[in-house]
Parts: C-alpha cells; structure tokens; sequence
C-alpha cells in the first residue's frame, strides 16, 4: 500500500474517539504511523522529517491547549511557506553568509613539551 492510499485510510471519527476515550493509545498511534511514514521516506529526507516532527511535537507540549498547539502549528507552516517564497524570489538568500573572519590568518601560539 503506497503511503497515500496509507493515509486514505485513516478514518476520522474512529481516531477522534480513539483521542477522546484513550489519549494514550491515540497517542502511541499517532506516533507509530508518523514513525512509519518518515521511515518509509527517502534517506535523503528522513532526518529533516524527524526534526520537523520534534519541533511540532514540542510546541504540542508547550502549548495550554490543542487550539493553541494548532495555531502555533500553522504559524510555524506560513513562516516557512512564507520563506519558501522568498527563496524563490531570491535564490540567493539561501548562501550563508560569509563569517568576516574567513579568510584572515592567525598567529599559531607554540606549547612547551611537558
């Protein structure tokens, strides 16, 4: 089964009565398909996945209450798509900066053997 068809078949109302009547369980599969949707992504993506779910799972701690976790969620995804525009509009926004110290040279300071 391909990952779309995967979340397809999620169904709503057994997942909301799952959160409502067994958070923890809710919970532990919430975790093990987001788990098992980022293993089965490329390599290449995998660990930016994980990161990403990190950062979401502790401003769903932080928050006082799932409406608040919720906006904060969607906040987090508009700054983001906002960036993407910007980088599209100016790739080069995306090459760090240079550190003014690169390039210079520096005295190498000879230790004394003990």
């Amino acid at each position: 089964m391909s990952r779309r068809a995967a979340i397809q078949h999620i169904d709503f109302e057994q997942w909301a009565q799952l959160a409502q009547h067994d958070p923890h369980a809710f919970e532990q599969l919430r975790h093990r398909l987001l788990d098992a949707y980022i293993t089965r992504s490329s390599s290449a993506h995998q660990d930016r996945l994980r990161r990403l779910q990190w950062r979401i799972d502790r401003l769903r701690e932080q928050a006082s209450n799932p409406m608040s976790a919720c906006v904060q969620i969607s906040n987090l995804m508009w700054d983001t798509f906002d960036q993407l525009g910007k980088a599209y509009k100016n790739p080069d926004i995306l090459q760090p900066e240079k550190s003014p110290e690169v390039g210079k040279s520096a005295a190498v300071l000879p230790f004394k053997s003990r």
